[in-house]
């Protein structure tokens, strides 16, 4: 409730998310450019007027498309830092909106999760190793899958190689083929849970 007339006074859009804000135009121009930071400035003597500031320090500023002319924007008196990538509300958003860069973060995650139970859990009976790939490591791989979904066959491989490790660690298992453990452990291949997903999200709507 303490932020809800944050976007009274602005004309580019902006979108809210408890205490995480964007602001966001197409800029094509160096007046166009100029009408954000104007935005930017309104931001900035609302945040003084509420007396809630900004922590400049992490704010960033993300520029997309071809031939950007990357303004320069500032928040008050300081300047807002430009970067390649940035994690937002748990996705990693690169300049080229491509997702190689959060499949690699969460394939390295769900890699770590899956070490420890390696080394924590003595019984790696099929029962086990299922719940805990399910509950541990397989969310980190699907969270928020309809924004990010990969299309790179690189990506796509270096994801399911989790689950083909899960499925591995399980105690007779290991010396049967990926196929063959997905239909003993009652387990489809990412992929199809990811078009799933997909189809799920598009009957919804």
């Amino acid at each position: 409730m303490y932020i809800n007339d944050i976007d009274e006074r602005v004309t580019s859009g902006i979108l809210k998310f408890a205490d995480d804000t964007k602001i966001y135009t197409c800029v094509q121009t160096v007046e166009a450019a100029m009408i954000l930071q104007e935005d930017l400035n309104r931001l900035c003597s609302w945040s003084k007027d509420w007396l809630m500031l900004f922590n400049v320090d992490k704010c960033k500023c993300l520029h997309f498309g071809f031939n950007n002319i990357e303004f320069e924007y500032m928040l008050g008196n300081d300047t807002i830092s430009s970067c390649l990538e940035e994690k937002d509300l748990g996705i990693t958003v690169h300049h080229s909106l491509q997702t190689s860069s959060h499949c690699a973060n969460i394939v390295k995650k769900a890699n770590q999760v899956l070490g420890i139970i390696r080394r924590t859990y003595d019984d790696k009976s099929k029962e086990n190793i299922v719940q805990l790939y399910k509950s541990l490591v397989r969310p980190h791989l699907e969270y928020c899958v309809q924004a990010w979904r990969p299309y790179l066959q690189k990506d796509i491989d270096n994801i399911e190689k989790v689950q083909r490790r899960a499925t591995k660690m399980i105690n007779g298992l290991s010396q049967l083929s990926y196929e063959e453990r997905l239909k003993r452990t009652n387990l489809m291949t990412l992929e199809l849970r990811r078009l799933r997903a997909d189809l799920l999200e598009k009957s919804i709507r």
